[in-house]
């Protein structure tokens, strides 16, 4: 039966399958999704256990905010925490990483479900990183096949997949444009004219993840290093006290300014983070992921701090310490340069690394992601460049999805030469 355009206003279902958080939920959420750390814990407890701790049945993995209640010592969580979307890419062996991606995916479509006659499964619409081969692809499609059957139920009806700067550009109604979505494990740079141009596309090896790392290392020298073991923790902490520099030069002639200084706590708890006069480090967090070729990582590279690795561009090495604006430009000078001018006029900046905002006091030091990029652009030699961030970056692919799943034609089938369609979903 064809579907009403009620139905899928309602059952349109998006799927971001982020570096660092699983984004989803149904058409009618509005602009801002649900979401979940991207991430799985295997908890060592025995069928002796389970009704001690008030499970009906074996859990052998649990996902969504339930894993904070479950975690155990600090040396267990790189053993039983998994997180399967770290670089963007998964390998087709790795059995736990995809049981999370399953879990994930299932735990999004039931919390949403509903339980009325009228539902026939939702339309889903997943996003995986640009650079995705195609078992990643036919793994997603066989996920939600599986889930049905396991459920007894259609909680799904169709699903398609398509790059997540391509969902961004949708969001944005962006025709021709050049994406940069920078997740959690890389940054995708990837210039668009109506659909991805794939020659031209560009992914650092180097994104939150990496940035969280040098997070870790500050807390160290400062001596929270217990701190810095917990993932999360140095996330927060990262996403908190970091600063974009306008110059780093002029941060690091005034690095005892008192405006710099900051308290971070974690509330309930006796977490405090106090950095003192270290405290003007807070914009190498910034800088490293714009720059890491900077002359002042090079003390932290000498004493193991792991570099970003090298990326391809069709054949070409880019170093993975490549600053931003360098990768921007070898990756749209690929392109015909009938559009390489609209590609600079219209650059969309997507994810949480371009999150950061300017402290008021902290005006004359700090910038936004959209003014640093432009000024390096211009100093690049590029002028009459336009950046944009998108409102709440973070929800962009996922709102993208959403628009794509409502005006892809329900008969148009899914064609591998394309990359594009619905595949049938069968219960």
């Amino acid at each position: 039966m064809e579907t009403s355009k009620s139905y899928r206003e309602l059952f349109t279902f998006g799927e971001d399958y982020g570096t660092s958080e699983f984004k989803f939920g149904p058409s009618s959420l509005g602009d801002v999704p649900d979401a979940i750390e991207s991430r799985g814990y295997f908890p060592d407890i025995t069928e002796a256990t389970y009704g001690v701790y008030g499970f009906q049945t074996p859990r052998p993995i649990i996902v969504g905010p339930e894993v904070s209640e479950h975690l155990e010592s600090r040396s267990d969580l790189t053993e039983r925490l998994v997180h399967p979307m770290t670089s963007g890419l998964i390998e087709s062996s790795d059995d736990r990483a995809w049981t999370v991606v399953k879990e994930i995916t299932r735990y999004g479509l039931k919390r949403y479900a509903p339980s009325t006659a009228g539902f026939d499964g939702f339309n889903c619409v997943s996003a995986l990183f640009s650079g995705s081969p195609r078992y990643m692809y036919e793994k997603i499609f066989a996920i939600h096949e599986e889930i049905n059957k396991e459920e007894g139920r259609k909680l799904v009806k169709n699903v398609t997949v398509i790059p997540q700067p391509l969902a961004v550009a949708i969001a944005q109604k962006a025709i021709t444009c050049t994406v940069i979505e920078a997740g959690h494990g890389n940054t995708q740079i990837t210039p668009i004219s109506k659909a991805v141009i794939n020659s031209s596309l560009l992914t650092l090896n180097r994104g939150g993840a990496d940035v969280d790392a040098l997070a870790g290392e500050i807390l160290r020298d400062a001596g929270f290093g217990d701190l810095a073991k917990e993932r999360k923790f140095v996330k927060i902490f990262k996403e908190t006290v970091g600063l974009i520099p306008m110059d780093l030069k002029k941060v690091m002639e005034n690095d005892h300014e008192e405006k710099f200084r900051f308290v971070f706590k974690i509330p309930g708890t006796r977490i405090s983070v106090d950095l003192g006069g270290a405290a003007w480090q807070r914009f190498l967090l910034g800088e490293f992921f714009f720059n890491p070729e900077n002359e002042i990582f090079q003390s932290y590279y000498k004493r193991g701090f792991r570099r970003p690795t090298d990326s391809y561009l069709k054949g070409d090495v880019v170093a993975g310490t490549t600053n931003l604006i360098e990768a921007v430009t070898k990756s749209i000078e690929r392109c015909s340069f009938e559009i390489q001018a609209n590609l600079y006029h219209n650059i969309l900046l997507s994810g949480g690394n371009f999150a950061w905002r300017v402290p008021p006091g902290l005006e004359e030091y700090a910038t936004d992601a959209a003014t640093k990029i432009m000024t390096m652009l211009e100093a690049s030699g590029v002028n009459n460049a336009k950046v944009i961030t998108t409102t709440n970056p973070q929800y962009n692919v996922w709102q993208g999805l959403i628009v794509y799943g409502l005006y892809l034609p329900e008969n148009y089938e899914w064609k591998w030469e394309r990359q594009e369609g619905w595949i049938l979903v069968t219960q």
